[in-house]
């Protein structure tokens, strides 16, 4: 399991711009859809659809993130299946799962961790605390988190 953790180039204790928080912890999603390495991959495909995600975090019974499984990683699947003309409820997510996870921190500034999105070309980051997966940023929540801070730092 290759979890990496980008901690953030500026150590910036400061929470607020004015009254606006500026920590990615105050923006992130922790009420999650998550997955099970042992669970079928039809019903990822399943819960994708039925809750409108583009993926999500893979965890284990102690709720440490493992992976991460993504609509891309069900659409390779979905493929090989039909090539193969195999049943999709015999593949996991463990076979199609990304283990090489990159985490950030949830102390990390907004800003920073849209910049890093920008040179990582990812959709989403989960944030980890003590090895239990706790949120995950994506980059609508930073559009979400500028739109608010907007309101109160920038000139109109």
């Amino acid at each position: 399991m290759g979890i990496k953790s980008f901690l953030a180039a500026r150590r910036n204790k400061k929470k607020s711009v004015g009254d606006a928080p500026l920590k990615v912890s105050d923006y992130m999603t922790r009420n999650l859809v998550t997955f099970k390495s042992n669970q079928p991959m039809d019903e990822v495909i399943n819960s994708i659809i039925k809750h409108r995600i583009s993926g999500g975090p893979v965890v284990n019974e102690k709720h440490e993130l493992i992976g991460v499984i993504s609509e891309g990683d069900c659409i390779k699947e979905v493929s090989e299946s039909q090539y193969h003309n195999m049943p999709m409820h015999n593949h996991t997510v463990e076979n199609y799962m990304i283990k090489d996870v990159e985490t950030i921190d949830g102390n990390m500034n907004i800003f920073d961790a849209a910049n890093k999105f920008l040179e990582s070309k990812r959709r989403r980051f989960p944030i980890v605390e003590n090895g239990i997966l706790v949120g995950q940023i994506s980059q609508k929540d930073i559009l979400k988190a500028a739109l608010s801070l907007q309101g109160n730092t920038w000139k109109k």
